[in-house]
């Protein structure tokens, strides 16, 4: 499959963070490197950009994005290959003590769904569905975890409906043969669930691959901790912008940046999410489930905003 990616919401996303050139800006997601680019051309000399990916060819995506700018002066730009989770102690090595802005597209690129690691239900490929190199796959979870405990994840993770018949016809399957890539997992999904649901737009294994992706991955958690980190990195004005993709993140950034509207740190700018234009949906499908929360640091000083602590009531496997 050829690897494609146009990256979402670009001019919105870009055109939030209010950037100025000597900026220091904080792409956690470098994905297709498409906002990094973007990013970077805001910059002057006497700018600083930091890319991150837990993925290490997002990272040369990044180093190709760099190399491509002719500028005679550039920002100073480092590439960091970890876990966004990891944000706090990214910027403590790097010797930066605040930020300007920070960008998080929590959308996976289409290098990551061309590439042969299970993320893709299109094609059968090994069933691994872990962002970087090593720990646990997705073939380790579907092959050891107990019926109850895939229904839990399929459920609170995908919000999947059959997720019960589901987990019941992955544990049939695995009982004859260890599930290892993606088709023998589409096929547990095509069995646990009825006829008239595998004709629907929806793919039926979407909601399915969706949980396993974020429980590998720990996204959820990953997600709570770098904004956490984001936050408290920012400057008095400066700005958070997320790009979520689906409800179950989009519930996580919401709540997260409410507690801290509420704790007196900073506000929304808008209110309400910024989503796709027309004709961005209309060149590029994958954009419809898109929203844009930007998130500003207050100005104003607050007596408790030292109360602020991420919320922990959404669902984690473990």
């Amino acid at each position: 499959m050829e690897a494609k990616h146009e990256s979402v919401l670009l001019t919105e996303a870009v055109e939030a963070l209010v950037l100025c050139g000597g900026d220091t800006v904080v792409d956690a997601t470098l994905g297709g490197a498409g906002h990094f680019a973007a990013l970077l051309a805001q910059l002057s000399s006497d700018g600083i950009i930091v890319g991150i990916d837990a993925d290490p060819e997002a990272v040369e995506r990044g180093r190709a994005a760099c190399a491509a700018d002719h500028r005679p002066a550039r920002p100073t730009a480092h590439l960091v290959n970890d876990n966004f989770r990891n944000l706090a102690h990214i910027l403590e090595r790097l010797g930066i003590g605040s930020i300007n802005g920070a960008l998080f597209d929590l959308g996976w690129s289409g290098y990551q769904i061309a590439a042969p690691r299970g993320f893709s239900f299109q094609r059968d490929e090994p069933l691994l569905m872990a962002y970087g190199q090593g720990g646990e796959t997705a073939a380790d979870l579907v092959n050891t975890a107990t019926e109850v405990e895939l229904a839990d994840l399929i459920h609170g993770y995908g919000e999947e409906r059959f997720a019960r018949g589901i987990a019941r016809a992955i544990v049939a399957a695995r009982s004859k043969e260890r599930i290892l890539t993606a088709g023998a997992l589409v096929d547990a999904v095509k069995a646990g669930t009825p006829r008239w649901y595998h004709n629907r737009r929806i793919h039926p294994a979407t909601k399915t691959f969706q949980a396993l992706r974020i429980a590998v991955n720990d996204e959820l958690g990953a997600l709570r901790e770098g904004l956490s980190a984001a936050l408290s990195a920012l400057v008095e004005g400066g700005r958070l912008a997320v790009i979520s993709f689906h409800s179950i993140e989009d519930r996580v950034v919401k709540d997260l940046l409410r507690g801290a509207v509420a704790a007196g740190l900073g506000s929304f700018v808008p209110k309400k999410p910024i989503v796709p234009t027309r004709a961005e949906l209309l060149a590029n499908p994958r954009a419809r489930s898109a929203k844009l929360r930007v998130f500003e640091r207050s100005t104003q000083p607050a007596d408790n905003r030292s109360s602020f602590t991420p919320s922990t009531r959404y669902l984690t496997y473990a």
